[in-house]
C-alpha cells in the first residue's frame, strides 16, 4: 500500500477545530479535498501532516501559526473614523470591507468592532495567530 510523499496527489476528508474544540471548517459529508503534496496549494502544516499516511488512515495534527496562516500582523489592523467608510456600508462586526482611506492607505479586511465613531478593521486571515487541530482521513493517493 502506498504512502503519501512529496508529489503525491491526495484526496482527503478533514475537520478543523480551534483550541476550544469549535469546528471552523470541515468537508466531511461533502467532496474530498484534492491536492498535490509539495505544490503549496494548502497550508504547510497540512502538507506536513499528511506525509507518510496511507489510504484509509486517519490522523490528528496540530498546526502552529508559523505552518498555518501566520502570526497576526498588527500593521494589518486599522482604526478609522466611521466617516471614512464608503457610503452605504453599515459598520457591523464580521462585515468584509475594502476601501482607500483619505490619506491614501488601502484598507481591506473585516470589521472586528465599532466603538463610538471609530471602526476597527482587521486585515489578517481570521485564523492567523491560532493553533489549528485537524482530523485528516486520506481516501485516495495518486
Amino acid at each position: 500500500m502506498s504512502q503519501v510523499k512529496k508529489g503525491s496527489r491526495v484526496k482527503i476528508f478533514y475537520t478543523g477545530r480551534l483550541k476550544d474544540g469549535k469546528v471552523f471548517e470541515t468537508n466531511v459529508g461533502g467532496t474530498p479535498l484534492e491536492f498535490t503534496v509539495g505544490k503549496g496549494k494548502v497550508i504547510k502544516g497540512f502538507e506536513t501532516g499528511v506525509m507518510g499516511m496511507k489510504t484509509g488512515e486517519t490522523r490528528t495534527v496540530t498546526i502552529k501559526p508559523a505552518d498555518g496562516y501566520g502570526q497576526k500582523d498588527p500593521t494589518l489592523v486599522w482604526t478609522v473614523p466611521v466617516a471614512e467608510m464608503p457610503a452605504g456600508i453599515i459598520p457591523e462586526p464580521e462585515r468584509e470591507v475594502s476601501f482607500t482611506r483619505a490619506d491614501g492607505i488601502e484598507v481591506e479586511g473585516r470589521i472586528v468592532k465599532t466603538e463610538g465613531d471609530q471602526v476597527t478593521i482587521d486585515g489578517n486571515h481570521p485564523l492567523a495567530g491560532r493553533n489549528l487541530t485537524f482530523e485528516i482521513k486520506v481516501v485516495g493517493i495518486g
